[in-house]
């Protein structure tokens, strides 16, 4: 997800207070990142030194349309996809999260960028009005955001829906384009979802790196009113931050989020009229070389959806 479009202006300056952080993402990043560096030392894929503190300027460029670059650019091997039953399974009769509804919102759509008129329609965000939805960005080599957060909700409905929960994605590929982002909101809503994430990865300039968990500020006006779910969704964001940076080894951003990997918002529609706890993720930089290497193979995209999985489940069962 570029930082530019609807839902994806740059983020506001950060307040000179730091947000303190909860116990989890306390306990869990410095450990797990401590790991990263030592996998990087040894020659890990996507190998670098620790990431430092950035800026997201030199993510304010639009992002490309996919073109027929896109469209020829080599697909995952079949042993990277996820099977057809993980894919389509249903959810378990039993299991720690029975009874627990979770919404995953795989961000844009596949098709977007051919309906750019429906697309760039306004609709009210609660706070003001905003483009319905945007196309994506791309790696160099044209594999898509849009392909990318399908392919990942997949593997991450499935791993849940094993744990008992059941799983509700807000797009599918079924549509011909969207949801627009205040419906992909009211489908978290109306399913009354007990935790819902939004999957994406970002547009940033090269050697821009990481990843990072988007929390929902506190927005009261209009039709917006976040306050009722910033705490959960904080409590939700740290449980991902911490269990992605563990299972995948990646390190949070070097751009946004002084090396937390949490970044506060609220110009975000996708949060701002969310009435359930909601997070997004961006899993990295498509547009960095070594970023693109861990987005565009599907073994880190398993451990990126069981990184998400285990951060969801321990927000769950508490």
């Amino acid at each position: 997800m570029s930082y530019v479009g609807p839902d994806f202006d740059p983020p506001q300056p950060r307040r000179s207070r730091r947000r303190p952080l909860t116990v989890a993402v306390a306990a869990l990043v410095p450990g797990a990142l401590l790991g990263w560096l030592v996998y990087e030392a040894v020659g890990g894929p996507g190998g670098g030194a620790a990431d430092a503190v950035g800026t997201p300027a030199s993510s304010s460029s639009a992002p490309a349309a996919p073109t027929a670059t896109a469209a020829s650019a080599p697909e995952p091997t079949d042993d990277e996809k996820p099977s057809p039953g993980a894919a389509t399974s249903a959810p378990a009769v039993s299991g720690p999260l029975k009874g627990k509804v979770v919404v995953i919102d795989p961000g844009h759509n596949p098709s977007n960028f051919q309906h750019t008129a429906e697309i760039n329609k306004k609709v009210n965000i609660g706070t003001n009005w905003k483009e319905c939805d945007t196309t994506g960005t791309s790696t160099n080599s044209g594999y898509t955001e849009a392909k990318f957060t399908l392919d990942v909700a997949h593997r991450l409905r499935a791993l849940l829906e094993k744990q008992g929960a059941t799983v509700k994605l807000t797009q599918d590929g079924d549509r011909t384009y969207g949801p627009c982002v205040d419906e992909r909101a009211r489908i978290g809503n109306t399913a009354h979802a007990d935790a819902a994430v939004s999957i994406h990865a970002d547009g940033a300039g090269a050697g821009q790196r990481g990843f990072h968990v988007i929390l929902p500020g506190s927005v009261h006006a209009g039709g917006a009113d976040t306050r009722p779910i910033v705490t959960s969704s904080a409590d939700l964001g740290e449980r991902i931050a911490g269990n992605f940076v563990r299972v995948t080894g990646s390190a949070p951003s070097n751009y946004v989020g002084d090396g937390t990997g949490l970044v506060t918002r609220k110009d975000l529609g996708g949060l701002n009229l969310s009435t359930v706890p909601k997070v997004f993720i961006e899993c990295g930089n498509m547009r960095d070389s070594k970023d693109a290497a861990q987005l565009t193979s599907g073994a880190w995209r398993q451990k990126a959806a069981q990184g998400i999985s285990e951060g969801i489940v321990s927000f769950l069962r508490g």
